[in-house]
């Protein structure tokens, strides 16, 4: 997960939403890529940190299916999140933040309950003090500004 914080940080520096992304192959245990929001940076509002993840990941695999992974994200996914998570069929989500707002897996929707979706493990609240901490004090200082 404090790789996916390093990432949030990162978007701080480009002035996007700090949330940052890391999949990890679960049999080597390595980074196969890492991401963050480029929401600003492309001009659209589908570049979240985990579709950008996802669209690379599936460039470096060269595979549409990203089975035997696993995603750190820092914040609860949403629902356009959520649904392409389990469309490339990744096998373990790890979040940070739970998301009252938009978050799909555990706080509003609970996406993986309904019927035909690939449903991965999921596990919140990893390290949710620091992830809750650094979307605090983002939107705090541009309400300052």
């Amino acid at each position: 997960m404090n790789k996916a914080i390093e990432q949030a940080n990162k978007a701080i520096l480009c002035k996007e939403v700090p949330i940052g992304a890391v999949l990890v192959d679960n049999i080597s245990h390595k980074i196969i890529n890492a991401s963050h929001n480029m929401v600003n940076l492309n001009n659209n509002a589908s570049s979240h940190a985990e579709i950008c993840l996802i669209n690379e990941a599936c460039k470096i695999k060269k595979t549409k299916f990203l089975v035997e992974t696993s995603l750190f994200v820092t914040l609860e996914p949403c629902t356009m999140c959520a649904a392409a998570i389990s469309e490339v069929h990744i096998s373990r989500i790890y979040f940070g933040a739970y998301d009252e707002k938009k978050g799909s897996l555990d706080s509003i929707m609970k996406l993986y309950n309904t019927k035909n979706y690939f449903v991965p493990e999921v596990y919140g609240g990893i390290e949710e003090k620091k992830c809750s901490d650094i979307l605090k004090n983002f939107f705090q200082k541009k309400r300052n500004r």
